[in-house]
This record gives C-alpha cells, structure tokens and sequence, in this order.
C-alpha cells in the first residue's frame, strides 16, 4: 500500500508538471499525436480493427447503422453548406496486384500478401523524405495487393507524366519484397483459380486477429478454401454476412463458356464460381478526382457514368475463369454476381412477385429488421452500374427543370426504389431532390459488417463510419464521395468559421471515384487508360459537355462491353450532340482553367458559371431520340460533321490551356495508345491473352478451351514478363518499348560511415579488389532501369 501511494504521489506531480509547467509543450505533443492519428485513421477508414458481429447478432443493429447513416450525411451536407469549397484539382491512381509462387510446371497463389504490405510499408515510412513515394494497401485476396502514390498527383499538366514514373516505383519496390520463385502480374484475374485443390501454396494459410485459423464455413465454396481471405477480419466477416442475408446458399456466377464458331456443342456456363473470392479476387485500375465541390463532383459522376462502359470495353482483360476460356472479356458480371447478399424475394423479378404476393406485408418471408423487410425487388446486386444520376439543374429558383433534366434519364427508377424514410428525412434537411435521391438509394441496403463497440458509440457529428459502411458497400462503376466530418475542435460553438474552413481545408474535398476499368498488363497502358481519363474529366468541365444517357441504356452498353472483343464487335449508345449548341455567358464571367493555379476562380453564385449552361436544353431533350449506336473508334475519334469525338477535344483542351511540348509529348502517346486500341491497330489484354493461349503448344482449341497447368503456369509469367519489359508485346504495345524494371534501385542505399566491423570480413573485401583487372574507370551498365527512370 505504501508504494501504491508513493506512485499515486509521483503520477500526480508528472501531471501537474505536464499541466502547469509546461504548458506548450503538452499542447504540441497532444496535437502532433492527434495529428499523427488522424493521418493513420484516414488511411484505414474501411478497414476498422476490431470484431465483427455475428450476422445473427447484428441483425438487431442494422436498423440503427442505416437511421444514423442518413444523420451522418445530412450533418456533412450541413457542415458543406455552412464552409463553402472551392478545392483545387487533386487526384490519383490505384492498382491491383497478383502474387504468384512460380515452379517448372505450375503457378499458384502466394498468400504473402499481408506479410509482404507490411515489409513494404515499413520500408516506406524510411523513405518518407522521398517526394515521391507508394503506399501499400489490402486486398479481399491474401495474395492481393493494392499500390496507390503516397501524394496525390495536382492539377498540372506535367502531373500526367507522373503516373507513369510512379506505377513503376510500385512495381520495382513490390518486386523488391518478392521471393526468388514469385511474380506479380497485373493480371485481373488467375485463370487456375478455384483449378483442383493446388492452386495455393500450402502450409501459408492466414490467421485471423486472434491468431486463429480462418473457419472454413465462411463462403461454403466448393472450389476455394477460405484460407486464401486476407486475414483482416472484415474480409472474412464479409464473405460470411453476405451469404447468410440471401439465404445461406453461397453465391453463385453464370459465366458462358467459349465455343469455337465451328463447334456444334452448345453454349454452356464455367461451373463452380461459387466464391466471393473469384469476384472480389479480380484486379482493377481506379481513379479518383478531388473536384471543385459538391456540384462540379456530382456532374462529373453522371457523365463518367455514362462513359464508363466504353472504358470497361477498351480495358478489357478478363477471358477466362477457372481453367477455361470464357466466351465474355470482361470481370464485371462476375464481381456482381460474387457479392449479391438479395433474398430470394429481392432478386424475384417484378412479374414473379405480383403473381406470388399482391403486396409486401402479405410476404411470408419478411424480416423487419432488414432493409425493406428482405422483400422490396431490387433490380440489381450491390456491385452495379449506377440506377440514377446525382446531378440537378436546379439552382434553388424553383423552375422545375431538376426533376425533367436529372430524372428524365434516370428511366429505371421503378427498378431501382429508394428508402422512403431516408428521401423524407434527407428532403426535409434542405438537400435537392436528386441528391436525396442518390443517397436514399444506397439505403435500400444492409450494412454488411459492424463491428462490436461501434455503433451508438459513434459521434454523427464527428465520424461517418456509419454512412461508410453502406457507402463503401455499394460498389457502382463511379462512386461520389463527400468530404469527411469536421473534428469536434473544429465544431465547437466558440471555433471561427476561418478556423473551421482551414480544418476542412486540410481535408479531402468531394470526390468522384471512377471504377469500371480492368488493369492492363503493363505501366504504360495503366497510365494511358488513367491519364486519358483524367483529361475526359476536364474535357466534361471545359467544354461543357452533356454526355447523358437514358440509364437503360448505360445497361445495355455495360452488359455489351463485356461481350467478347466488344471493343471491335459492339457498337455503344452514346449521345449525339454532347456539346452545347448556346452557351449564355455572363460578361463577368472568367473560363476557369482547373491545371492553372493562378486561374481566377469562377463565382459559385454566379448563375452564369454553372457548370452545365445548357441545362434548358438538357431538360426539352428527348431521352428517346437524344442518342444513337457507335463503335468505341467513333466515340474516341468522332463521327461525321457533328460529333467530335473524345480524343480530338483532348487535344483542343491541351492546346488551350498551353501545355508546354515536354509534356504534350508524353501525353499524346497515351492518347493516341487509347485511340489505336478503339481502332484495334492494338489489342487488348483479354485479345491478347486468347492468342497467347491459341499458340501455346497445350492448347486444346477447337475442341476444348480449358487451359492445362502448364498453359496457366505459362501465361501467367508471360503476363508478368510484359509487365516488367523483358518481354516484347507489340501487338499489344505497338512501337512503345516498356523499359525492365527490376527490384534493383528500389530503395535508396545510404552512405554509411560505419567501419567495416570484423577484420576478416574487411580483408576478404579487399583481397577480392586487389585480385581484380587494372582499374580502368567507370563502365556504365548496359542497362540500368533504375537510372532511366531518374533520368526521364
């Protein structure tokens, strides 16, 4: 007892000392951890450590995530009203990798990841001092991993000849981390997943946080172990909740089977994509913009809406699943299909359900505490294309025309229904019909994962966990996605509005994530396919283009970029006129130029700097004649007199703002890959991989497309050797030549001044110089990736 009271005596002058002395100090060591836990919070905002629910346990909790979900973003939108943004352009890249244990005769997945992302990310907070940098990120796989820049590229031209230089510091560090006997392709997918019981190494099973092994019970696939999950317990717990809300059944892809067009068998699908892994475990290349704010982010995540299944065709790269060839190119199908958590009756077709039930309170398999009681028909899985478009016309005078502009294309809304009870409480907050509607709409869902401790103990002042949660899970071709939540200090009655918009400034503006397209075997075409992209994005905003489709539409060209080499075959809807035809500008109102910093910006009161002029003419278009059927060459060159095409106002824009010639130079080649692959002067991966396939010596076409382990083995170390330039793909690269890349200058080595320590070690070392040829100076490499790199 004494010494207890002597140590309560000590703690009481440490605090007194830390209070009363020095004072300052304290302040800056609570702000520099407060700050140090923000940065670590924001990068693990989905993945919360902690313990999941049991889904039977959470179904009590569900009601209250979604209620206080709708708090949460009306409270944003509250905080985003009161700090008007004006947020400059900022952006970035993410890419998906494979890790592959390579042998002799067959390839199989490493499940290192975890290990490996933790090796890396070590390495690279030694290397903060670097401008430029990665960060490392989990994946559904535990052979996945995901690379993003550590900084986000800015709104300057030469920022475009970045992304390149960067993807390739991503590869050249994660070869780095690799085993003598592992590759890292950026294949979306390994063809010899779910292919017998090796298609894993082995005695490399992941544990979950208790260090326990992950049950098997988890997806009840009988073609994947749920050992290959990454060990952070949200994939798992997702794998499971998911299956048990749409019945216990586990999910289930229909994929057709490739049938040579001289073959008499019939159309049949690839059996056994019974996992969540097989979707989830597919590899893309996502971008995501920081816009202006909420106005320019939303119009923007209508027309990449409308866009995206023209990017989906041109980067497809997924022909064949499960050791065989598929008679589609693209994963996006199957992702949708290994995440549908719908009840039978939600996934029962409109017709179906009128002829069992005349309304949802006589259905007998209703459950109060889902969403829409398990019953209200959902039109389509979590993983979708978009069901309504977000922006309206409407400035607040009343005038109508946000209902005929923002809904008249929005065709599917019977299909598509929206929580009620969300669209009341969010139009009484004051947030315009088409907001309400799009945020109303991801409430028709249950949050999948909720963890212990983190539900009434959220602040909805201050965290949007909740609003995350449904968010996060509703994974469209284009997310938008608003600022994060003031912190308390900054909310406080006595805080300045000045204090208030600097903390909001020191944080993410809106954003627009766009997500349909497939990653592409080498850096250049990730970078050509992102940094195009970014440039349609300006396109959009500088020319005022209206690019809106009737969402029926926008389905029907999802569902035809997937077909097999839809790039060349198909033919998209796509408007006609997508320019204004009158622009009414104020003579107070200045272009702004999103890559000029010194650009003066544009009045956000100002009725004339919308960002759409021609919403009266949006709102008298006929969404039934506004439109017509082109191939992606068309819709990247032009057609005719009338439509432009998307690359060619490219180029007007980079002419327009003068990017200097160093970087039009690199640029172009990017534009100009995309344009050869619309044309099909290059193919793409999915092509690419049925013609590798076709000359291999194992290749059982055209009797049968199934790949041996031989040929997966094969194709998945080519794959890789394009990726790091060893190998030549010119019909898929054309005259671009990849530089290798190797795990050589990965990390900067640092001049030591340590001596030498152990005398033998010195003696060897200098006995070994002394044996060497006269010394004739310096001869350089014959090549050094590393120095070409530095260099470009």
């Amino acid at each position: 007892s004494r010494l207890r009271w002597q140590l309560m005596i000590m703690a009481k002058v440490v605090v007194l000392w830390l209070v009363v002395v020095a004072p300052t100090t304290t302040r800056a060591f609570l702000q520099g951890a407060r700050s140090l836990f923000r940065r670590g919070a924001s990068r693990t905002a989905i993945l919360t450590v902690g313990e999941p629910m049991p889904w039977e346990e959470s179904l009590e909790s569900l009601s209250y995530v979604r209620e206080h979900g709708v708090t949460q973003f009306i409270h944003l939108w509250e905080q985003c009203k009161q700090l008007r943004r004006n947020d400059e352009l900022l952006w970035g890249d993410e890419v998906e990798y494979a890790i592959l244990r390579i042998d002799d005769e067959k390839a199989r997945l490493s499940l290192r990841g975890p290990e490996i992302r933790d090796e890396l990310e070590k390495r690279e907070a030694a290397h903060s001092y670097r401008t430029e940098g990665c960060q490392w990120h989990p994946e559904y796989g535990s052979w996945m991993i995901e690379a993003t820049p550590s900084r986000p590229y800015s709104g300057y031209a030469s920022d475009l000849c970045r992304v390149e230089r960067n993807m390739r510091l991503r590869r050249r560090r994660l070869l780095s981390a690799l085993d003598d006997d592992e590759i890292c392709p950026t294949m979306v997918n390994f063809p010899g997943l779910g292919v017998g019981d090796d298609f894993w190494v082995h005695g490399t099973d992941q544990r979950d946080h208790h260090g326990d092994a992950i049950p098997g019970e988890c997806s009840k696939s009988t073609t994947i172990p749920d050992s290959i999950i990454h060990p952070h317990p949200r994939f798992a717990a997702l794998t499971r909740n998911i299956r048990a809300r749409r019945g216990g059944d586990p999910v289930e892809a229909k994929v057709p089977r490739f049938v040579p067009t001289d073959s008499e068998e019939e159309g049949t699908h690839i059996g056994g994509l019974d996992a969540m892994a097989y979707g989830m475990g597919s590899c893309c290349l996502q971008v995501t913009f920081q816009a202006r704010d909420a106005r320019e982010a939303r119009y923007v995540y209508d027309q990449l809406a409308a866009f995206a299944p023209v990017m989906l065709a041109l980067t497809a790269a997924t022909p064949a699943w499960r050791g065989t060839l598929a008679d589609t190119d693209a994963r996006w199908d199957v992702v949708a299909a290994s995440v549908d958590d719908r009840t039978e009756a939600e996934r029962r077709e409109e017709e179906e359900e009128e002829d069992h039930h005349s309304s949802e309170e006589e259905h007998p398999e209703k459950d109060p505490r889902l969403a829409g009681k398990g019953v209200r028909p959902l039109g389509r899985s979590r993983y979708s294309s978009i069901s309504r478009y977000a922006f309206g016309c409407d400035t607040g005078g009343g005038n109508g025309l946000e209902v005929t502009a923002a809904r008249k294309f929005s065709d599917l809304e019977e299909q598509a229904p929206v929580d009620e009870d969300a669209l009341k409480r969010l139009l009484e907050a004051g947030i315009d019909e088409a907001l309400a509607r799009h945020v109303a709409g991801l409430f028709v869902r249950d949050p999948l994962v909720i963890f212990r401790g983190r539900v009434a103990e959220v602040d909805d002042r201050t965290s949007s966990e909740h609003f995350d949660n449904l968010q996060s899970t509703n994974w469209n071709t284009v997310r938008l996605k608003p600022p994060p939540p003031l912190s308390s200090s900054s909310l406080n009655t006595t805080t300045t509005t000045t204090t208030a918009a600097a903390a909001a400034e020191a944080n993410p503006g809106w954003r627009t994530e766009f997500r349909p397209m497939e990653v592409q075997l080498t850096d250049f075409e990730n970078a050509a396919f992102a940094v195009f992209t970014v440039l349609v994005t300006r396109v959009i905003l500088a020319f005022d283009l209206n690019l809106y489709l009737p969402i029926s539409r926008v389905d029907a060209n999802m569902r035809r970029a997937q077909r097999r080499d839809a790039v060349l075959e198909e033919k998209f809807y796509f408007r006609r006129v997508i320019a204004a035809e009158k622009t009414v500008v104020s003579k107070t109102r200045r272009t702004l130029d999103p890559w000029n910093k010194t650009s003066p910006r544009v009045d956000p009161n100002d009725p004339a700097s919308r960002i759409y002029d021609a919403c009266d003419d949006m709102a008298a278009d006929d969404p039934d004649s506004s439109f017509e059927e082109m191939t992606c060459a068309e819709i990247i060159d032009g057609k005719g007199d009338y439509f432009p095409g998307l690359a060619p106002l490219a180029y007007a824009y980079l002419e327009h703002i003068g990017c200097d010639r160093d970087s039009l130079a690199i640029i172009s080649q990017y534009v100009e890959h995309v344009r050869k692959r619309a044309r099909g002067e290059l193919k793409t991966p999915a092509r690419w991989i049925r013609d590798f396939v076709a000359a291999h010596p194992d290749c059982r076409l055209p009797e049968d497309g199934s790949l041996s382990p031989k040929l997966t083995r094969d194709l998945a170390v080519a794959c890789h050797d394009v990726g790091v330039g060893t190998r030549a793909a010119p019909d898929l690269l054309g005259d671009v030549v990849v530089r290798p890349i190797a795990p050589d200058g990965a990390w900067d080595v640092k001049l030591s001044g340590v001596s030498i320590p152990k005398h033998v070690e010195r003696a060897k070392l200098l006995e070994r110089i002394c044996k060497r040829e006269p010394f004739q100076g310096y001869e350089e490499h014959p090549s050094n990736p590393a120095m070409d790199d530095l260099l470009s």
